[in-house]
């Protein structure tokens, strides 16, 4: 079965607690504290399996747990340090925080592997705390806690290309025609209840990835039907291919049908219905009546505003080989970056370490303000800041870390520079 969402817990482990103990010897009667520290939890690590294409097996299991640090021994002995757990997804799932719904990762593109949660830290053993005046310690640091989370897997297909369209317009005998994909097809409300992945092999020119969307209804980006169930796998595509019934076999209105398919893209997002376009006129295999003005009605209706129309058959392959040619040159025209969903979430700044401070000065010699410290610097890797999604994320950071109240109480004003790390920033309210 096809399961492209799930909802998961997981937690990493928690940091062993360091050990209270002091030398027992024969011969040694004011031995030391010889307490050791505690082991490091686990991580929870999420990594891309090629061998995978659906969600199927988180329908099952819905906890994932690293196991703990192993507390400290006597004799100065370490605790062991808590397994990892690997947790295997399909590439182009997305990771988001159930609560909020925000995206912690993409696993997809260059990110192969993410440690989303890391283990907390052992605790040291009562060796660490000896003094001059205090040489008997009885007391040790405890482990560091787990960290948990609640998260949404969401799979959205990696294609070039997506087909959309109402259902039984041809999508799938599209698919079979063009492709090594072979969904069933039959004549159903919804034929097609899954996404089916395709590759499209041309002479003389590259090969392109083709996703079969299910049949959209009118109220899909609302919820109503499926949803946005099928929704979501359109997002990564890059062209797409809207299929309508030219010969209007069931009695529908092909024009009309091609507005309400883009109403729910814009609804869903508004990026999809900006998305290069091309329309499938399918089945003018069967159009018997010479006097018909569908194919004629779509071309005057869709070319002027700039989107091709192409008449077709699915069924013969007529007029489909011009289709897949111009089709590869709409691709080769666009950016060949993979669409990949930028973080949202930061799990750190929600379980922040307390040995990675930060540091707000300003420097009298520059005349700008200096924001430096571990998490400052792991920020600023983490984020895209030439996006604007980045860079609001980045100023929310720096507003829930207390780092803007900090500014503020040293004086900033609107225009001064904050320099972190490299880059320099102009201050505004």
């Amino acid at each position: 079965m096809f399961t492209d969402r799930a909802r998961i817990y997981v937690r990493s482990g928690k940091g062993g607690d360091g050990h209270v103990s002091f030398r027992r010897e024969k011969f040694v009667p004011a031995g030391g504290p010889d307490g050791g520290d505690g082991g490091r939890g686990g991580d929870v690590v999420f990594v891309v399996d090629e061998g995978l294409n659906t969600l199927t097996d988180f329908r099952h299991a819905g906890k994932y747990k690293a196991q703990d640090g192993q507390e400290g021994q006597k004799r100065n002995c370490r605790g062991r340090d808590g397994e990892d757990i690997v947790i295997k997804v399909p590439e182009g799932t997305v990771i988001k925080e159930y609560h909020s719904g925000k995206v912690i990762a993409d696993m997809s593109g260059e990110n192969r592997r993410v440690v989303l949660l890391k283990g907390g830290r052992g605790g040291s053993g009562n060796q660490h705390y000896a003094t001059s005046t205090m040489q008997a310690p009885k007391y040790a640091q405890p482990g560091q806690p787990a960290r948990e989370l609640e998260l949404t897997l969401e799979l959205k297909v990696i294609a070039d290309v997506g087909l959309v369209g109402f259902p039984n317009v041809g999508k799938s005998t599209f698919l079979s025609r063009v492709s090594n994909a072979r969904p069933k097809i039959a004549d159903y409300p919804f034929t097609t209840l899954n996404p089916h992945l395709g590759v499209v092999d041309l002479e003389d020119a590259r090969g392109f990835v083709v996703a079969d969307i299910p049949g959209l209804i009118e109220g899909a980006s609302e919820g109503i039907g499926l949803g946005h169930e099928f929704l979501r796998h359109i997002e990564r595509t890059k062209v797409l291919i809207h299929i309508v019934d030219a010969a209007g076999i069931e009695g529908r209105d092909p024009v009309a049908d091609i507005y309400a398919i883009n109403r729910e893209l814009q609804n869903y997002q508004a990026d999809l219905s900006r998305k290069p376009q091309v329309i499938a006129a399918n089945k003018v295999d069967v159009i018997y009546d010479p006097e018909s003005t569908n194919l004629l009605r779509i071309k005057e209706e869709f070319e002027p505003q700039g989107i091709p129309v192409f008449p077709i058959s699915a069924v013969s392959g007529q007029g489909v080989r011009e289709l897949l040619y111009h089709v590869r040159g709409m691709l080769d025209n666009l950016e060949e970056k993979p669409v990949v969903f930028e973080q949202e979430y930061l799990p750190e700044m929600h379980f922040p370490d307390s040995d990675e401070p930060y540091t707000v000065r300003y420097d009298e010699e520059e005349q700008e303000y200096v924001v430096e410290g571990p998490r400052i610097e792991k920020m600023l890797g983490y984020t895209n800041l030439e996006s604007e999604k980045g860079f609001t994320f980045f100023q929310n950071f720096l507003k829930e870390a207390g780092i803007l109240e900090k500014l503020e109480e040293l004086g900033i004003r609107e225009g001064d520079t904050v320099h972190m790390y490299g880059l320099s920033f102009d201050y505004f309210k």
